[in-house]
């Protein structure tokens, strides 16, 4: 009964591992043709590649302050399982709009939003009498404009998850806590929150592996092609690992290379979903 599934797990995924593991240990031309078997020089050259140093340090930081979107998820999760409140429905559907829009549409209304010169962001702030920052195009504050685009929109899938992990929670729990006196926070920390710990979990886990794949985003806002992205001032800042590997395998046309990249990235991820797995145990409450 499983075998259907398990063919196209092992075609269009283990096989494609397979490939990619075995391009990583080798060399090809510009033009193609027969790779050449060159061992492990792509991983020496990757390690000393400050390159990609830097790529790491800002995937990494893209990735923890993303996973700020978890908590401001959870509490936007509570306000919409709340019995009783009108017009959920519509609110649901609100949130829930970023995650059907493709991440390209996202990343070309975002620019805009953050544009220096007419971005309605800096209009906003000039009615207050701020001058406002060219926040994509700025060193600084690229990487968090960067952050809070994919927070937003991630948001409304981690809300559906939440919301459903609430209606789960078994509701004698906020009986009998109304009846020894605990109030809607201390019902939300105490029964709430601990009991959503496994959807949290979840989301965490899913939440990582999908920063540290971040490349549309990058792509897009920075400038959409290889020199107007690379003319970007903050583009040093928030270059992650996959457009590293999108610039070394397709622009550079070095597969080999590129491919290690990859290999390193799902090195990566692996290492950190077993960590998460690992810390899972001291934190999450199965009821």
């Amino acid at each position: 009964m499983i075998a259907p599934t398990a063919a196209g797990l092992l075609v269009f995924y283990l096989w494609p591992v397979l490939q990619t593991a075995y391009l990583s240990f080798t060399h090809s031309g510009p033009f193609g043709g027969a790779a050449q078997w060159t061992g492990f020089d792509n991983y020496r050259e990757l390690l000393s590649d400050p390159e990609l140093g830097r790529a790491l340090r800002n995937t990494i930081a893209y990735t923890i302050l993303s996973l700020l979107g978890v908590p401001i998820a959870v509490f936007f999760a509570a306000l919409l399982a709340k019995p009783g409140l009108s017009g959920v429905t519509a609110y649901r559907a609100l949130f829930f709009l970023p995650a059907v829009t493709t991440p390209v549409a996202v990343a070309m209304i975002w620019r805009w939003l953050y544009n220096g010169d007419f971005g309605i962001i800096n209009y906003l702030l000039s009615l207050l009498g701020i001058h406002g920052l060219h926040w994509i195009a700025d060193p600084r504050t690229a990487l968090y404009a960067m952050v809070i685009t994919g927070i937003w929109m991630g948001l409304g899938y981690n809300i559906v998850i939440f919301v459903a992990g609430i209606q789960a929670i078994p509701r004698h729990y906020y009986e009998a806590a109304e009846l020894d006196g605990a109030g809607p926070v201390q019902q939300f920390f105490r029964i709430t929150v601990p009991l959503l710990s496994p959807s949290m979990f979840f989301v965490s886990v899913i939440s990582v592996i999908g920063s540290l794949q971040l490349f549309d985003l990058v792509y897009v806002m920075m400038g959409g092609s290889s020199q107007s992205t690379r003319s970007n001032p903050a583009f040093p800042n928030t270059e992650t690992i996959v457009y590293l590997f999108y610039a070394k395998a397709f622009q550079a046309n070095d597969k080999g290379y590129g491919a290690a990249i990859a290999m390193l990235l799902l090195l990566i991820i692996l290492v950190l979903t077993a960590v998460q797995f690992r810390l899972q145990k001291r934190w999450v409450t199965y009821a």
